[in-house]
Protein backbone atom coordinates (compact mmCIF):
# COMPACT_ATOMS: atom_id res chain seq x y z
CA UNK A 1 0.00 0.00 0.00
CA UNK A 2 2.68 2.48 1.00
CA UNK A 3 4.84 1.74 -2.03
CA UNK A 4 1.89 2.10 -4.39
CA UNK A 5 0.92 5.41 -2.75
CA UNK A 6 4.51 6.66 -3.05
CA UNK A 7 4.64 5.64 -6.72
CA UNK A 8 1.39 7.48 -7.40
CA UNK A 9 2.67 10.57 -5.60
CA UNK A 10 5.91 10.61 -7.58
CA UNK A 11 4.08 10.12 -10.86
CA UNK A 12 1.75 13.04 -10.09
CA UNK A 13 4.65 15.27 -9.10
CA UNK A 14 6.51 14.45 -12.34
CA UNK A 15 3.40 15.35 -14.33
CA UNK A 16 3.10 18.63 -12.42
CA UNK A 17 6.85 19.32 -12.72
CA UNK A 18 6.90 19.61 -8.92
CA UNK A 19 9.29 16.84 -7.82
CA UNK A 20 11.81 19.37 -6.49
CA UNK A 21 9.16 21.32 -4.54
CA UNK A 22 7.44 18.44 -2.76
CA UNK A 23 9.73 15.86 -1.18
CA UNK A 24 8.23 12.39 -0.83
CA UNK A 25 9.50 10.00 1.81
CA UNK A 26 8.62 6.42 2.61
CA UNK A 27 9.56 5.47 6.16
CA UNK A 28 8.68 2.75 8.61
CA UNK A 29 6.86 4.16 11.61
CA UNK A 30 9.65 2.98 13.93
CA UNK A 31 12.21 5.07 12.00
CA UNK A 32 10.31 8.36 11.78
CA UNK A 33 11.62 11.15 14.00
CA UNK A 34 9.70 13.98 15.58
CA UNK A 35 11.68 16.41 13.42
CA UNK A 36 10.55 14.61 10.25
CA UNK A 37 6.92 14.79 11.33
CA UNK A 38 7.23 18.51 12.00
CA UNK A 39 8.99 19.15 8.67
CA UNK A 40 6.44 17.26 6.56
CA UNK A 41 3.84 19.18 4.58
CA UNK A 42 1.33 16.31 4.78
CA UNK A 43 1.02 12.70 5.90
CA UNK A 44 -0.10 9.43 4.38
CA UNK A 45 -0.39 6.90 7.19
CA UNK A 46 -0.32 3.23 6.14
CA UNK A 47 -0.80 0.54 8.74
CA UNK A 48 -2.07 -2.96 9.29
CA UNK A 49 -4.87 -3.59 11.72
CA UNK A 50 -3.98 -6.17 14.37
CA UNK A 51 -6.68 -7.49 16.70
CA UNK A 52 -9.07 -4.65 15.78
CA UNK A 53 -6.49 -1.93 16.49
CA UNK A 54 -3.44 -0.29 14.93
CA UNK A 55 -0.28 -2.35 14.65
CA UNK A 56 2.08 -1.95 17.58
CA UNK A 57 4.71 -0.21 15.48
CA UNK A 58 2.28 2.43 14.24
CA UNK A 59 0.76 2.93 17.68
CA UNK A 60 4.26 3.35 19.14
CA UNK A 61 5.01 6.01 16.49
CA UNK A 62 1.92 7.99 17.48
CA UNK A 63 2.67 7.52 21.21
CA UNK A 64 6.28 8.66 20.73
CA UNK A 65 5.47 11.73 18.63
CA UNK A 66 2.04 12.79 19.88
CA UNK A 67 2.87 15.50 22.42
CA UNK A 68 5.86 16.86 20.50
CA UNK A 69 3.62 17.44 17.48
CA UNK A 70 0.56 18.73 19.32
CA UNK A 71 -0.44 22.24 18.15
CA UNK A 72 2.50 22.36 15.71
CA UNK A 73 0.99 20.73 12.60
CA UNK A 74 -2.55 22.11 12.72
CA UNK A 75 -4.37 22.09 9.40
CA UNK A 76 -1.94 19.90 7.50
CA UNK A 77 -3.52 17.24 5.27
CA UNK A 78 -3.45 13.51 5.83
CA UNK A 79 -4.69 10.30 4.29
CA UNK A 80 -4.95 6.87 5.93
CA UNK A 81 -4.60 3.41 4.39
CA UNK A 82 -5.29 0.34 6.52
CA UNK A 83 -4.79 -3.33 5.67
CA UNK A 84 -7.11 -5.68 7.55
CA UNK A 85 -8.19 -9.28 7.43
CA UNK A 86 -11.92 -8.66 7.74
CA UNK A 87 -12.76 -5.17 9.05
CA UNK A 88 -10.22 -2.38 9.56
CA UNK A 89 -12.58 0.07 11.22
CA UNK A 90 -10.88 -0.13 14.62
CA UNK A 91 -7.53 1.00 13.23
CA UNK A 92 -9.22 3.71 11.16
CA UNK A 93 -10.97 5.05 14.26
CA UNK A 94 -7.64 5.21 16.10
CA UNK A 95 -5.89 7.06 13.28
CA UNK A 96 -8.79 9.49 12.91
CA UNK A 97 -8.88 10.24 16.65
CA UNK A 98 -5.14 10.84 16.78
CA UNK A 99 -5.26 13.04 13.68
CA UNK A 100 -8.17 14.98 15.19
CA UNK A 101 -6.00 15.62 18.25
CA UNK A 102 -3.18 16.81 15.99
CA UNK A 103 -5.80 18.94 14.18
CA UNK A 104 -4.90 17.43 10.82
CA UNK A 105 -7.35 17.64 7.93
CA UNK A 106 -8.35 14.46 6.05
CA UNK A 107 -8.12 14.81 2.27
CA UNK A 108 -10.37 11.78 1.73
CA UNK A 109 -12.00 9.05 3.81
CA UNK A 110 -9.64 6.34 5.04
CA UNK A 111 -9.17 3.46 2.63
CA UNK A 112 -9.33 -0.08 4.00
CA UNK A 113 -7.80 -2.93 2.02
CA UNK A 114 -9.30 -6.25 3.10
CA UNK A 115 -6.98 -9.23 2.76
CA UNK A 116 -9.56 -11.77 4.00
CA UNK A 117 -6.78 -13.51 5.93
CA UNK A 118 -8.52 -15.46 8.70
CA UNK A 119 -6.27 -18.39 9.59
CA UNK A 120 -2.94 -18.14 11.43
CA UNK A 121 -1.04 -19.16 8.28
CA UNK A 122 -2.90 -16.68 6.08
CA UNK A 123 -2.48 -13.89 8.62
CA UNK A 124 1.28 -14.45 8.86
CA UNK A 125 1.84 -14.90 5.12
CA UNK A 126 3.11 -12.05 2.93
CA UNK A 127 0.23 -10.30 1.18
CA UNK A 128 -0.05 -9.29 -2.46
CA UNK A 129 -2.53 -6.56 -3.23
CA UNK A 130 -4.81 -7.00 -6.21
CA UNK A 131 -4.11 -4.52 -9.00
CA UNK A 132 -7.35 -2.63 -8.30
CA UNK A 133 -6.21 -2.00 -4.70
CA UNK A 134 -2.71 -0.97 -5.80
CA UNK A 135 -4.31 1.47 -8.25
CA UNK A 136 -6.52 2.94 -5.50
CA UNK A 137 -3.43 3.43 -3.30
CA UNK A 138 -1.56 5.05 -6.23
CA UNK A 139 -4.51 7.38 -6.78
CA UNK A 140 -4.57 8.39 -3.11
CA UNK A 141 -0.83 9.05 -3.17
CA UNK A 142 -1.26 11.14 -6.32
CA UNK A 143 -4.09 13.05 -4.67
CA UNK A 144 -1.90 13.95 -1.71
CA UNK A 145 1.01 14.99 -3.92
CA UNK A 146 -1.14 17.09 -6.23
CA UNK A 147 -2.72 18.83 -3.28
CA UNK A 148 0.72 19.66 -1.83
CA UNK A 149 2.12 20.81 -5.18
Amino acid sequence: MAEAARDGALEALRELDAVARVPIGLRRAAEVTLEEVLAAQGYLFCAPENLATLSGEMKEFFDRCYYGVLDRVNGRPYLALVAAGSDGSGAVRQIERICTGWRLRPLAPAHIVLTHAQTPDAIMAPKTLPEAERERCRTLGATMAAWLA
